[in-house]
């Protein structure tokens, strides 16, 4: 049993937003660690769920993106000691969590994964779409200064002209350094980076097809999801020229609809 050991790395993941939502393994691994390092800058839990969670397993540590990207030391003291890395949803969701692993690996330091609930499989359920239609995800960012990315707009349009939804993440850091000062977008910063992504998209050369979708694109369906997982959770299903008019939550997302099913459709009505 990894839980014997005296040493190594555990990826654990500690779901949506509340202890009760977390696995028994990882709560049992979690109070076996010697150190506990709750990873920040990926997505947040409330304070008062962390404060529940510290508890439940003991005194926690903040880190942010350059503990784990960086993480000589972190594996340095995995070489003597359990640490524990707890990572809101699934740990291995997130490509620096993959890289953590596998530097962990190849430094002969003994890993073990805790899967927790994720997003990705929150949403489908909790806002009735099906889980076999949807296309690739994608994160949208906060409008760093003057320089605006397009490219989480051209996922979301490259799903819609293919008929399957899309899981938009919202951003929770307007430095995009990832060191600290979290603050999770909401509707109404989702709806002015939509904007601006908008008016530098169309100055692009443009296909047909993509200069229609994108003058209809203020009519497309989304559903704003918030706290999903959580006893704050709260769905609106509403369109792109309306989202920055909706009050959201802590921590939110939302899916481009597109060709919904008899079903779906009744689904996704709900939330009107």
């Amino acid at each position: 049993m990894v839980g014997d050991k005296k040493s190594g790395l555990a990826l654990i993941g500690i779901g949506p937003g509340k202890v009760s939502s977390m696995t028994i393994e990882a709560v049992e691994m979690a109070r076996l660690a010697d150190v506990r390092l709750y990873e920040a800058y990926t997505a947040l839990w409330s304070e008062e769920a962390l404060q529940e969670l510290e508890q439940e397993i003991g005194s926690i540590q903040r880190i942010m993106r350059p503990t784990i990207e960086e993480p000589e030391d972190l594996l340095e003291m995995a070489k003597s000691q359990l640490v524990a890395v707890l990572v809101v949803g699934d740990p291995m969701q997130a490509t620096t969590h993959i890289d953590l692993q596998l530097r962990a690996e190849h430094a002969g330091i003994s890993v073990h994964v805790i899967h927790g609930i994720s997003i990705t499989t929150l949403v489908p359920g909790a806002t009735g779409v099906s889980n076999y239609k949807f296309g690739r995800s994608t994160t949208l960012t906060y409008p760093y200064g003057e320089w605006v990315a397009t490219s989480p707009l051209e996922v979301m349009l490259q799903n819609y002209s293919q008929k399957v939804h899309t899981l938009v993440l919202f951003d929770l850091d307007p430095s995009g350094a990832g060191t600290g000062d979290q603050q999770p977008m909401q509707a109404s910063d989702a709806a002015e980076s939509i904007a601006k992504m908008v008016k530098k998209y169309k100055q692009m050369e443009l296909v047909e097809e993509q200069r229609e979708m994108i003058q209809e694109i203020e009519e497309f369906e989304v559903v704003l999801c918030s706290d999903l997982g959580t006893d704050e959770q709260r769905l609106q299903t509403t369109t792109i020229g309306n989202l920055g008019t909706k009050s959201s939550g802590r921590l939110n997302c939302m899916v481009l609809l597109a060709n919904l099913s008899e079903i779906e459709r009744e689904a996704v009505n709900r939330w009107k």
